[in-house]
């Protein structure tokens, strides 16, 4: 899971973010270790009976829709041939649906049009890029909707995969997705995705940039995943805890442990 791409991204991003050179990098240990990457709607269709998987199966995912995933990312995984899926909080990105707020330079429409005609999957990211589990049902229902409603209009086709912005999701949540229309939903987890999470609750590893090139190796390899990222488990246990508590109206809200 990446963010942003950038030299200097906004000091609100800098942690999640990643280095165009970090990337090319970690692009290129796939390749040489024989990954095949795939789009999240590629793999749903494989874990519902539809097809195997290709040797060493991996996927590379992009949440927000920052501005770099076309100009950094977008050259690296064309040169190596590789899949990837983009996940778009349409009223981050610049154009006619800008609803401000956004933390750093996003795509425009036309961006994100040449990455889907370049093989990249478009999925959805909410609209406004919200805590969907703190939302009422309407706010919940609009936000899932809305965001699959103006990608069709943009591309010509409706996304089928989502993604929980901050990962946060619960069954209410997973259910308003699947009622929008999206097939398959990824969550956070920093764990490695299996089947038996079912479709809507995949998991995935985050690259940050202080994930230096050997940490990266292993996380792909499926090593030391828990180790790695106990620190990160910890915080979202304790915070599923605040966030129960907060929709309950016993304590105010408050942003969480990562920005996804």
């Amino acid at each position: 899971m990446y963010h942003a791409l950038a030299h200097r991204p906004a000091p609100s991003v800098r942690a999640l973010s990643v280095s165009p050179e970090a990337f090319a990098e970690q692009m290129a240990l796939l390749g040489d270790r024989g990954f095949t990457p795939l789009t999240t709607a590629a793999l749903a269709a494989v874990w519902r009976g539809r097809g195997r998987l290709p040797d060493r199966p991996v996927l590379i995912t992009f949440d927000d829709g920052y501005e770099g995933v076309h100009r950094h990312a977008l050259p690296v995984l064309a040169r190596h041939g590789f899949a990837a899926t983009l996940f778009v909080s349409t009223g981050w990105l610049r154009g006619p649906y800008d609803g401000g707020g956004a933390p750093d330079t996003m795509l425009d429409w036309d961006q994100v049009r040449q990455l889907a005609a370049a093989g990249v999957e478009i999925g959805g990211h909410s609209h406004t890029h919200p805590q969907l589990d703190q939302l009422d049902d309407r706010r919940l229902g609009h936000e899932a909707a809305r965001c699959r409603e103006i990608v069709a209009a943009e591309l010509g086709a409706a996304p089928v995969s989502f993604a929980y912005p901050y990962g946060y999701s619960t069954r209410r949540v997973r259910r308003a997705v699947r009622a929008a229309g999206f097939e398959q939903a990824l969550a956070v987890g920093n764990a490695l995705a299996r089947r038996g999470q079912g479709p809507y609750a995949l998991e995935r590893v985050t690259v940050r940039r202080s994930t230096e090139i050997g940490e990266f190796a292993r996380l792909v390899d499926g090593r030391s995943v828990g180790r790695l990222f106990a620190g990160d488990r910890a915080l979202t246990k304790a915070y599923a805890v605040v966030r129960g508590a907060r929709r309950a109206g016993l304590v105010p809200g408050a942003r969480g442990p990562s920005g996804n």
